[in-house]
């Protein structure tokens, strides 16, 4: 069964950091493009960072250049987020995908984020 499982959602103030963890299961998780999205309310969900499947390539939106940093860690099966930095308008609910060739792709559940004093 395939699963991709968001975790380290939570609460920050602005200017404070989180990290987001996706771990992948069910699939060759090395094979995969990954990418994190996110989706506010009332908006679309927009891409917001990728990365390529050995980590030679990594790309942002440019609303989060410099604050956020995406890596993975095939061994461990699993990709991460670091949100550094953090806005109000970071707040959303946050998925993590991986891509196959654009033949096959896999969805996590979400992490809500939620930045607010």
């Amino acid at each position: 069964q395939v699963q991709l499982v968001e975790s380290g959602g939570g609460l920050v103030q602005p200017g404070g950091s989180l990290r987001l963890s996706c771990v992948g299961s069910g699939f060759t998780f090395g094979n995969y493009e990954m990418g994190w999205y996110r989706q506010a309310p009332g908006k679309e969900r927009e891409l917001i960072a990728h990365i390529t499947r050995v980590g030679e390539s990594r790309n942002y939106t440019d609303s989060v250049k410099g604050r956020f940093t995406i890596s993975r860690d095939n061994a461990k099966n699993t990709m991460y987020l670091q949100m550094n930095s953090l806005e109000p308008e970071d707040t959303a609910l946050y998925y993590c995908n991986a891509d196959f060739f654009l033949l096959i792709d896999y969805w996590g559940q979400g992490t809500q984020v939620t930045v607010s004093s």
